[in-house]
């Protein structure tokens, strides 16, 4: 909204400023954190007052979650998406389309896991609403999503598989980009809800991402350096920045609340949404497969839910103490702190490697 500013720009006053998306981004930033500041207590408050019991902890989970845990509210992603969408809204051009096909996926997986997390609260059931019509509702949002991406997309890469490293293959999916990119989407908001498991675990992975993506999302959408580094060029994702900044302070400003002992948790409301957010930007850039290495914290919990799920099926025996992954480290007796900064410091490593893919040749 507030780039129309530079309209009135004459080109040497401080309304051009509005015109360059670094600037934005910042903008975006210190909005989405500053909103998580002011209203973060008065929504866990409000929460508490609504829920009173809480979210309702696993039975089989880690003993210790039992007692810990119990009471704390959630629906927390609520802070997160507010300040998200409400700082996008106010800093990015609202004529750009990818903007707007981010915010959808967001805002749409957003609302099914408000959905979930309402009806676990109401009826204090950890089971909310069922798996099938969460991937069902969550399929049809992808699959438009899908379509939307390859109408903005080029010609030439439209409905087409890019490849990091090899930056020329270019592999035409041609409809069948669709169902791909659908299993992308849905598969990054439910391998983020698998990851929301400890105080913190989730979120800082997340913000990590969802800066990874920004700095990829920038790249593309300029030609210079779309030249320099030998990717394809995707114009207009560059506006996507500002989303990903926006995440990052919102993310901040949640985390603050949600840090050990979490005064509140960002229940499926905030991880599917972001992992659907996720999803989509990296279908919107062209780095799909990006996404599986930059994500990759998500992509092996769950893998260890499948694996653990598939494997007692076949021979009623378990590979892990539990799944996912990080509740298996703490039968093992890690510190959830532990298990936490660990974790993030693998996201890291794995988004750095994930960036150095946008110089390898």
């Amino acid at each position: 909204m507030l780039y129309f500013l530079s309209e009135l720009s004459d080109g040497g006053d401080i309304f051009n400023l509005f015109r360059y998306i670094t600037f934005r981004a910042g903008g975006a930033f210190l909005t989405a954190l500053i909103f998580g500041f002011m209203f973060g207590r008065p929504l866990i408050d409000f929460l508490k007052r609504k829920q009173k019991k809480g979210q309702p902890i696993r039975e089989d989970g880690p003993e210790t979650h039992i007692i810990a845990k119990a009471g704390t509210p959630t629906m927390g992603g609520l802070l997160i998406l507010s300040a998200l969408l409400l700082s996008t809204l106010l800093w990015a051009r609202l004529d750009n389309g990818y903007v707007w096909l981010v915010l959808f996926v967001t805002g749409s997986f957003g609302l099914i896991g408000f959905a979930d997390d309402y009806s676990k609260v109401t009826k204090h059931d950890v089971a909310g609403i069922s798996g099938r019509m969460r991937l069902g509702i969550g399929f049809g949002i992808a699959a438009m999503a899908a379509v939307w991406a390859m109408l903005l997309h080029t010609e030439e890469l439209s409905g087409h598989l890019a490849f990091p490293v090899f930056k020329d293959t270019l592999l035409n999916l041609s409809v069948l980009f669709v169902p791909f990119a659908m299993i992308v989407i849905v598969g990054a908001a439910n391998a983020v809800n698998m990851t929301d498991g400890l105080d913190g675990l989730a979120i800082m992975p997340v913000m990590i991402a969802g800066g990874s993506f920004g700095i990829i999302a920038y790249v593309v959408g300029r030609t210079d350096f779309t030249e320099y580094l030998d990717v394809h060029y995707v114009a207009g994702t560059g506006e996507i920045t500002v989303f990903t900044a926006a995440l990052i302070g919102g993310g901040l400003g949640f985390l603050w609340y949600n840090a050990p002992p979490a005064a509140v948790f960002m229940g499926d409301t905030g991880s599917l949404a972001l992992g659907g957010a996720l999803g989509a930007i990296a279908v919107a850039t062209k780095h799909e497969i990006v996404l599986a290495i930059i994500g990759g914290l998500f992509v092996v919990e769950a893998l260890s839910v499948i694996i653990q799920v598939v494997y007692y099926k076949r021979t009623k025996k378990r590979i892990f103490l539990m799944a996912p992954i990080h509740h298996h480290f703490e039968k093992l007796g890690w510190a959830e702190s532990q298990i936490v900064i660990r974790f993030w410091i693998i996201s890291v490593i794995l988004a750095l490697i994930g960036l150095a893919t946008l110089k390898l040749r």
